[in-house]
């Protein structure tokens, strides 16, 4: 019972990570059509994806007028941190 919990939370994370990526992939998207961050639907998502890429903002800086944070932004949440979470798991299995 244990063990199929463990799974189902990471399972779980996993999923959420998933959904995550998406709505980063909107906002990202939204900065490609005029005023499209200014409405209700587009300050939401800003709101959830701001948090995250914020750090990467401060540690890369854009060159010229591309911003390459975000790309280092989906390294880091689908490469690098369902192996965290995986490894997590595994480590209490």
């Amino acid at each position: 019972m244990w063990l199929t919990m463990l799974s189902s939370i990471e399972t779980i994370i996993m999923w959420a990570i998933q959904i995550y990526t998406w709505i980063l992939i909107i906002y990202i998207l939204m900065s490609w059509v005029p005023n499209a961050r200014d409405s209700s639907f587009g300050r939401f998502i800003a709101s959830l994806s701001e948090p995250y890429l914020e750090p990467f903002r401060r540690f890369i800086p854009p060159v010229g007028m591309i911003d390459f944070s975000p790309i280092v932004a989906f390294i880091v949440l689908n490469w690098l941190v369902p192996r965290g979470v995986h490894f997590l798991f595994t480590f209490f299995y």
